[in-house]
């Protein structure tokens, strides 16, 4: 029976068409070949496929067919190189299910995946990003796939062709005829010769000319039907319950991994890295429904900063000399964000993105979100730690009135000046009607920012000389009323002198130390105002929409930016205004990471905490490391000894004791002799016994020392934990994580403990993929939701 179709791409019988006999031949001589027979060029091709060739009985019925499972895919490009990655079976299935309303309706049907990270347009097959600036990437429904040998994945074709291919292998199961080909849009032909065996052939004009093997060039690809029968890992989905949010705030440069991958793609793999210890560290918690998951989502503020609203990059490009162009354009894309970051400007930008970047995405989580009742916490990695530490030194909190703006029921004052006068005195009267056209006034006008005057048309020169002489007048004013001080606890007391009686007093008077630069760290610092030499500059620092629960700094050089400001010790009592955790991690290497703890607990030499590997324990090669530290100082003390006491048992010349003799007692001659020798003999077998015992302790050493450190490096690691718990409390280092330890240092892997400087660079970008780090977050959140970790099974 005869299915042939005329049109290009219909199915046929076994014969080939003219235009592809070169290509086919081996395979129009199957079809006259016995049932044991498999082409050349498909044995040479898929060893595999012709064994499950050769297992079909062909004479039995022919099995009855089954619909073909779906699964949805979405396609990923970067550098030129195209994959397709399935969608968890979760999402999978609410595609599928919404893709069969979609024919019914006109309007576009949204299905949110990926816990709600991206929405996928299903009449259009597009999956778009809520959260950050990212370009659409094409959606399918797939259920046949190939795959050559070169290949790492499948891929699937698209979904018109594979129901072409659907509808040919119904076809062939339910007539048990087999044999046939479909040709594809781009002129592959796809033959059909078992439910086991399905090949793709590439069409002779897309070959390689340059392939002189004719095996090479008629070398088929594996076809298969179904997910179920390809080599893909189909990710499990993400709980839907949301137990806590995570605001990543990025460093210097577009790139925040040796990869040179954007942040969204290093918080991505953090977030999975996340799910992977909830469900072997939590398991049991998550099997009972206490716990969800907690998520992560990316800030970005390089992009806005290198824009083309600010325009510096173009300014720097034409300073740049041309020389070394790779190393300048790199030099001018990273490291000069920390030049930014210390310009009154460009700091102002960077601090008012970040801040709208996170309130914006937590009002959008929140939208998306409307049961989530969790907390929120804030993460910075090298210049990101040090944004957010300037960010939450200078949040308002309406407990402290030191840091309270000006009260709303009092009116402004300008020193009394109206708007005309103000625009006059600056010469830009020319703008008084647009501002009064708006009903602005000065107290307005003083929270208006940049953005805003831009909106009005008014250009930036004029901009920037009615922003700055209000804020010059408005800072004026509040000292003069006492209205800002300097953050509690950031501040270097007045040196004390003492008076002639002997009492210490301060070195300044009241009205000197308002004015006087006590060296804050994050204080809105105005030249004009104080003799700073070095310090933060003076910005306006915008608030957020929420109060942090944890701030978790990555590879930060806080403690040097502090310092380098004139700061020499924080107050143990200061602590955030609106955020009372605060963790400092760090790896052992990194080179842009330093301590904080020292600067608050001076009188203390305090050792990190080592954060615990995520398998538990130690890692074997700090194990022995510290056992062969102690195993060399016993040596050396023990050794030293040792020999000292040998020395001196041989080299001391023996002296006869001679007994006490009373006054009047006569001793005989011979009784002294005697004696003489009884002292000699004793003290003949004293030098003995101590040599003796010397060297069955030099013979014992290898045991002792194995006994000693080897078979008790298990014990002494257990236990090491519960001992350091038990420490923990005693040891106080402020109020900045609530009276706990700060400073946390990763464990370095044992290729990174042979030479430090070349994994130096490394170390400053392991975090992203640190499971170390990505627990003790887990840890820190769950243990204030009252959920304890269980210990690794592994």
């Amino acid at each position: 029976m005869s299915h042939g179709s005329s049109e290009e791409g219909g199915l046929s019988q076994a014969a080939p068409d003219v235009n592809t006999q070169e290509l086919l031949d081996t395979s129009t001589e199957s079809v006259a070949t016995p049932r044991d027979q498999v082409p050349p060029a498909v044995e040479e091709a898929s060893p595999s496929s012709t064994s499950s060739f050769e297992m079909i009985d062909m004479e039995s019925g022919p099995a009855p067919y089954q619909e073909v499972q779906p699964h949805w895919f979405f396609c990923r490009r970067a550098d030129d190189n195209t994959s397709w990655l399935p969608f968890s079976r979760q999402d999978s299935d609410k595609l599928e299910n919404a893709s069969y309303t979609v024919g019914d309706r006109e309007d576009e049907v949204v299905i949110a995946v990926e816990g709600e990270r991206y929405d996928v347009h299903v009449k259009e097959r597009k999956r778009y990003a809520v959260y950050w600036e990212q370009g659409p990437t094409e959606v399918r429904r797939c259920t046949w796939f190939y795959k050559g040998d070169k290949d790492i994945r499948f891929m699937p074709y698209p979904e018109d062709f594979s129901e072409r291919l659907e509808e040919a292998f119904m076809i062939s199961v339910t007539l048990n005829e087999w044999k046939r080909k479909l040709v594809s849009p781009n002129g592959e032909t796809v033959i059909l010769h078992n439910p086991k065996l399905m090949v793709q052939y590439q069409p002779i004009g897309l070959q390689d000319e340059w392939i002189s093997s004719p095996s090479e060039q008629t070398r088929p690809r594996t076809v298969k039907r179904g997910v179920n029968n390809i080599s893909v890992e189909i990710p499990v989905g993400e709980p839907e319950k949301v137990d806590h949010l995570v605001f990543m705030v990025h460093g210097i440069g577009p790139a925040c991994d040796l990869r040179f991958r954007s942040i969204i793609q290093c918080v991505n793999d953090f977030r999975s890295a996340s799910l992977s210890l909830l469900s072997s560290h939590y398991k049991r918690a998550e099997q009972d429904g206490q716990i969800g998951r907690v998520e992560f989502l990316p800030v970005n503020w390089h992009s806005a900063l290198h824009g083309d609203a600010t325009g510096v990059d173009e300014d720097i490009q034409r300073i740049t000399l041309p020389s070394i162009s790779r190393l300048r354009h790199f030099t001018n894309d990273t490291l000069l964000d920390l030049f930014f970051y210390n310009s009154p400007t460009y700091c102002q930008t960077i601090v008012d993105t970040v801040a709208s970047e996170i309130n914006m995405l937590h009002t959008l989580f929140k939208k998306r979100h409307a049961d989530f009742n969790g907390a929120v916490s804030v993460v910075g990695h090298s210049l990101g730690s040090l944004i957010l530490f300037d960010l939450l030194t200078n949040q308002r909190n309406g407990s402290r009135k030191a840091r309270e703006a000006v009260p709303s029921g009092e009116p402004f004052d300008l020193n009394c000046d109206t708007l005309q006068q103000t625009l006059s005195r600056l010469g830009l009267q020319q703008y008084l009607d647009t501002l009064q056209a708006e009903n602005l006034d000065l107290e307005t006008l003083a929270l208006c920012q940049d953005g805003d005057l831009k909106d009005l048309g008014i250009p930036l020169g004029p901009r920037k000389k009615i922003l700055d002489y209000v804020r010059k007048k408005s800072l004026s004013q509040a000292f003069k009323t006492e209205e800002v001080h300097l953050p509690e606890g950031l501040q270097v007391p007045p040196q004390m002198t003492s008076n002639a009686d002997g009492n210490h007093s301060s070195g300044f008077t009241m009205q000197q130390s308002q004015f006087h630069r006590a060296q804050s760290v994050t204080s809105a610092v105005d030249y004009e105002y104080f003799d700073v030499g070095i310090g933060q500059v003076s910005i306006d620092y915008p608030q957020l929409a929420f109060h942090p629960q944890t701030f978790f700094a990555f590879g930060s050089p806080i403690g040097m930016f502090l310092t380098v400001r004139g700061l020499k010790h924080i107050d143990p009592n200061y602590s955030f205004p609106t955020c009372k955790s605060f963790y400092n991690i760090y790896h052992p290497y990194d080179p842009v990471a330093y301590r904080l703890e020292p600067m608050i607990v001076t009188e203390v030499d305090l050792e990190p905490m080592l954060i615990p590997h995520h398998k538990g324990r130690k890692r074997m090669h700090l194990e022995l490391k510290d056992s062969f530290t102690r195993m060399s100082m016993d040596l050396k003390n023990n050794v030293l000894g040792s020999l000292r006491t040998a020395w001196q048992s041989f080299s001391r010349i023996p002296v006869a004791a001679l007994p006490p003799v009373d006054e009047g007692d006569a001793t005989s001659e011979g009784d002294l002799h005697e004696t003489q020798a009884s002292a000699a003999v004793t003290s003949s077998a004293k030098r003995e016994e101590k040599s003796a015992d010397f060297w069955t302790k030099i013979m014992e050493w290898p045991r002792a020392l194995h006994k000693h450190y080897f078979q008790g490096v298990c014990d002494e690691a257990e236990s090491s934990g519960s001992a350091e718990q038990t420490e923990q409390p005693e040891i106080k280092v402020g109020m900045l994580n609530g009276g706990r330890r700060i400073d946390y240092v990763l464990q370095e892997k044992p290729i990174e403990s042979f030479n430090e400087y070349l994994f130096a660079i490394q170390s400053h970008l392991c975090y992203w993929e640190s499971e170390d780090t990505a627990l003790l977050l887990l840890k820190e959140i769950y243990d204030k939701l009252g959920v304890a970790m269980e210990q690794s099974q592994q």
